[in-house]
């Protein structure tokens, strides 16, 4: 009989906050994962007895990356708790402040969080190694320099737009407090055309079109033969050769809550992709399972949901994320679900037996990358100076309401319910949770532990590198999962 053992992997480092992964090995690979969020904030429980619109102060500042997307997820909740819908040019402006954050956060994913792992030693000698080494090298190579300065120019726009970054008071119930004048267009403008430089000359090294209309393998591979393609041609060559494309395979099923709304409709869409085929989310299946968690509580939609840790609480827990589950299904979100729910032919064929892997995750987002740049210009040209960005709301007092956005890794919902101008019930699921819960009362692993099953370790690897890229293809923030 085969011998297990167990491997404790972690910390994590390029993630934003903490991860422990337990890993059973068996023959030189993962038979079983068991992903541990074990730091416990508890924004759920500080909001409780706040006035609502404190809720626009304190949970953007539980993240400094997805800032907006949470400040986004709280004014939602509470328009629709007040029952106000802001008006179109307030909505489009708002659209353009998160996709900016959001486009920010995905070339801070590729170039600091992710490539970087491919320049370490373990991987001499490959073909590709001496190219990573000079663009990737952490705070030395010439990738991560100049993305980080593409980065930081792309952000002047929440300066202009929504006064600063992140923690901005800017998105509120009923708009956005900063109509934008004629020169904050022209302005924002020069700044899109210079991040459309730096994409178009070192990741793509082609024009943004050209991705976006990308859709399939067949054409995926001629566009990367035709010319040299940037650091996303670098990419392919490592995936090719490291078979990533074989490595982390998820659920098959993806979910989008729903992309930048403008007013005029989502960028992306919301559904839900199973079986080759898209249709409405049920949200009111959602379910948070408390089984492995150190929580206390039965499974509950986030409406009826509570917070209630219980650092004590034995075996079966081993995390601080709670499980939630959609229909008692797992789903994996994130740029490639909403590529995927989107139904775009390239997301759609990057998928092996309908399920994602490390490949698809990280092409799925570069497309997002192009299909984004591409939307931002087109809203910054129709942005309207002059026009009401913001409708008259009032104080909640008694209500509830949901407010639902994609982050950069994903879906995140918020779920408020206030009585006699106080909040009673605060829940968040953000990204995070989704691809990062623990088991659920079945004991079904979550996304990421699914994922883990059968990657190779090596021999006197403490954190095994197919380990780190599986995770990393997740593109992990612990802060955000245990809020």
């Amino acid at each position: 009989m085969s011998e297990t053992t167990r491997l404790i992997a972690g910390p994590f480092n390029r993630v934003e906050g903490d991860l422990e992964i337990t890993l059973d090995i068996t023959d030189g690979r993962v038979r079983e994962a068991r992903a541990n969020s074990p730091l416990f904030r508890g924004f759920e429980m500080i909001l409780v007895g706040k006035t609502p619109l404190d809720a626009l102060t304190l949970t953007p500042r539980i993240c400094g990356i997805c800032s907006i997307s949470q400040s986004m997820a709280a004014a939602r909740a509470i328009a629709q708790a007040i029952g106000v819908t802001p008006p179109a040019p307030g909505q489009l402006v708002a659209a353009l402040i998160h996709a900016v954050e959001n486009l920010a956060d995905h070339l801070t994913h590729f170039h600091l969080f992710f490539m970087p792992d491919f320049a370490r030693p373990a991987y001499a000698g490959r073909p590709w190694h001496d190219r990573v080494v000079t663009r990737f090298t952490a705070t030395e190579g010439s990738a991560i320099r100049s993305a980080t300065k593409a980065r930081a120019d792309l952000l002047h726009i929440m300066g202009q737009l929504a006064g600063k970054w992140p923690h901005t008071l800017s998105l509120q119930p009923g708009g956005v407090t900063k109509a934008p004048d004629a020169r904050d267009k022209v302005r924002i403008l020069a700044t899109l055309k210079a991040c459309r430089r730096f994409l178009e000359t070192e990741l793509f090294a082609a024009p943004l079109e050209e991705v976006a209309a990308l859709d399939g393998e067949e054409a995926l591979t001629r566009w990367r033969h035709a010319a040299p393609r940037g650091d996303t041609g670098l990419f392919l060559d490592i995936a090719e050769d490291l078979g990533l494309d074989r490595m982390g395979p998820g659920p098959a099923r993806f979910l989008s809550l729903g992309a930048y709304e403008t007013g005029a409709g989502f960028l992306f869409d919301r559904g839900l992709f199973k079986d080759g085929a898209t249709g409405p989310v049920p949200l009111e299946h959602i379910e948070e399972h408390l089984a492995h968690s150190w929580m206390t509580g039965a499974p509950a939609h986030p409406f009826a949901g509570v917070t209630q840790p219980d650092p004590d609480m034995a075996d079966p827990a081993y995390s601080w994320c709670k499980a939630p589950r959609l229909a008692g299904e797992t789903v994996e979100v994130g740029a490639l679900a909403r590529q995927v729910v989107d139904d775009h032919p390239l997301a759609r064929a990057l998928l092996r037996d309908g399920a994602a892997n490390v490949r698809a995750r990280v092409l799925g987002r570069l497309l997002e990358v192009a299909r984004t740049a591409l939307a931002l210009e087109t809203w910054a040209a129709t942005l309207s100076p002059g026009a009401s960005h913001m409708a008259p709301t009032h104080a909640l007092e008694t209500g509830r309401g949901a407010g639902l956005v994609e982050a950069a890794r994903g879906s995140l919902g918020h779920w408020l319910i206030a009585r006699d101008g106080k909040i009673t019930s605060y829940q968040i699921i953000a990204p995070t949770t989704w691809n990062f819960s623990p088991r659920d009362g079945q004991g079904i692993p979550g996304p990421v532990e699914q994922a883990l099953e059968g990657a190779p370790v090596l021999p006197g690897e403490t954190t095994p590198l197919a380990v780190q890229h599986i995770v990393r293809s997740f593109d992990p923030c612990m802060v955000c999962t245990v809020h």
